[in-house]
């Protein structure tokens, strides 16, 4: 079971875009998760008639750091932990680490 999953509000906590919060859109690998609105980057691209594709200046989200994102707690409105948790039914779940509290209840 990964720390952040798809979906998850996390905020960035070092690097250029410190301080930005968005939704994670896709985890890459392990390592590397997408993060919508955070680490764009603008690519110039030649038109391409064959694929129908128009050229121009492309921004896209670029893959950051694990470690360089947080989870956002929405009780305590503040980036928090996660750590993981075995409940009496046998389901394994995520917690916040400051409160206790279940992540995605």
């Amino acid at each position: 079971m990964r720390k952040l999953k798809k979906g998850d509000n996390v905020v960035v906590i070092t690097g250029r875009d410190k301080g930005k919060r968005g939704e994670v859109s896709r985890v890459v690998d392990a390592d590397h998760v997408v993060v919508n609105g955070v680490n764009t980057a603008k690519r110039h691209t030649r038109p391409n008639p064959l694929k129908n594709q128009p050229g121009g200046i492309v921004t896209r989200e670029l893959p950051i750091h694990v470690s360089n994102v947080a989870i956002w707690n929405p009780v305590t409105q503040k980036p928090d932990r996660v750590g993981f948790r075995t409940l009496e039914d046998g389901r394994k779940v995520r917690f916040y680490k400051s409160n206790g509290e279940i992540v995605g209840v």
